[in-house]
């Protein structure tokens, strides 16, 4: 491929991923926008949309993938890696230069096969998960892993969008977290080091929701980063409440400098936990009704008692019935967990 080919098709995908954001925002409901956005809001957004016209422009004159230094090319696998990239491999430090092929060798992991997932046996906690595809190719992906230390990690995203493109990408997303996961400690480096990798990627034209929890059995904490997904629900026993845990930051590929905290909370015996993509809460009824979260959150109040693959089945059911037969247009997808 010639240098111009990948020029045309980083202005392409630039101008694709522009169309999708600007139609987000003119579609989207005001509380789904402030989930999604998360604490930085539509500001740190605009910023992004900023980074997407200046390389536009860029393209547009000519200086996309043209190094400042040298003004000679920046290198092909380079610029698809990074379309902001504005200084050719001959300039960057030794530092720079590992760092970067550590970078370019990761991106290269992410595109390989799929790895399979696992169901692992956590000590005091049952679990149970449903996922089914709005079409024969879904975009929605949860996960179990562990991370360097032994800690168990729980993973569910949403990808903007459905079908085969956001299938893909779903393959890519899961083989990214267990090849970072199993060297990491935290869940906030490892959505960090992902919205690194995606965010000025070529091809990489949506914007991804994930909730990414780090499950401690011995202290019975849950700590977690959630980058603009849906707040899963938390039952506690001891007060009878459900508790929506917050996004703590933005949605991968959305935000330039990424900004993301990490919050944590103390589980107990008789807690349930459930996490839940948006087609659970936008699923409609024939007469256009949301499902929506307060409902969701009276039916896991309602169901507390119920075991791990019960509390699922009782969702299921609720939206089974409420949907009164209509065909559900989006992947929807469930994990339970309850505390013993």
């Amino acid at each position: 491929m010639s240098f111009s080919d990948i020029v045309s098709d980083v202005e392409r995908a630039l101008v694709e991923k522009h169309e999708l954001i600007d139609e987000w925002l003119e579609s989207v409901p005001e509380a789904e926008e402030e989930l999604t956005l998360g604490p930085a809001g539509e500001e740190g957004l605009q910023a992004h949309l900023h980074v997407l016209d200046s390389s536009l422009e860029k393209a547009e004159q000519g200086t996309l993938g043209v190094c400042v230094v040298c003004h000679g090319r920046v290198e092909d696998e380079l610029l698809q890696m990074d379309y902001t990239a504005c200084i050719c491999l001959d300039h960057y430090s030794p530092e720079q230069r590992r760092e970067l092929e550590s970078e370019l060798e990761l991106s290269q992991v992410v595109q390989r096969a799929l790895l399979p997932q696992t169901f692992p046996s956590i000590e005091g906690v049952e679990l149970a998960a449903f996922s089914r595809p709005a079409q024969i190719i879904g975009g929605d992906y949860f996960d179990f892993l562990r991370f360097k230390d032994g800690a168990h990690g729980v993973v569910m995203a949403d990808i903007s969008g459905h079908g085969v493109s956001a299938g893909m990408l779903m393959s890519s997303l899961q083989t990214a977290f267990h090849t970072l996961v199993p060297d990491a400690v935290a869940p906030a480096e490892v959505l960090e080091r992902i919205n690194r990798l995606y965010i000025h990627n070529v091809n990489f034209t949506t914007f991804i929701t994930i909730f990414f929890g780090r499950l401690d059995p011995r202290t019975r904490t849950l700590t977690y980063a959630s980058a603009g997904h849906n707040p899963p629900l938390l039952y506690r026993n001891r007060d009878q409440v459900v508790e929506r845990l917050r996004p703590t930051g933005a949605a991968i590929g959305l935000m330039e400098g990424f900004p993301l905290r990490t919050d944590q909370v103390e589980l107990a015996t008789g807690d349930r936990l459930l996490l839940y993509t948006d087609g659970v809460t936008e699923a409609t009824n024939q007469r256009n009704e949301f499902f929506g979260m307060d409902r969701l959150a009276q039916i896991v109040g309602q169901n507390h008692m119920l075991p791990a693959e019960g509390l699922v089945r009782a969702v299921r059911q609720a939206l089974d019935e409420f949907a009164e037969g209509r065909v559900l247009a989006d992947d929807t997808t469930l994990v339970g967990f309850a505390l013993t």
